[in-house]
């Protein structure tokens, strides 16, 4: 058990790896994930609009 206590309070004190540099990315890189979502959704805005002829036939037939 004093081996893990031990592995945790060197993982606390390392703080080394994450810089500010680092946080700039990893938000740049959540940004550019939302940004393209974003479109992905934008780019299916109306699109039951664009298919109104389909929509009339199947009311009818089906």
């Amino acid at each position: 058990m004093h081996h893990f206590i031990r592995l945790a309070e060197d993982a606390a004190s390392n703080t080394s790896f994450w810089t500010p540099q680092t946080t700039w990315i990893t938000g740049g890189i959540a940004i550019s994930i939302f940004i393209l979502l974003a479109v992905v959704t934008w780019s299916y805005r109306d699109v039951a609009n664009r298919h109104d002829h389909k929509a009339d036939n199947n009311h009818a037939g089906h």
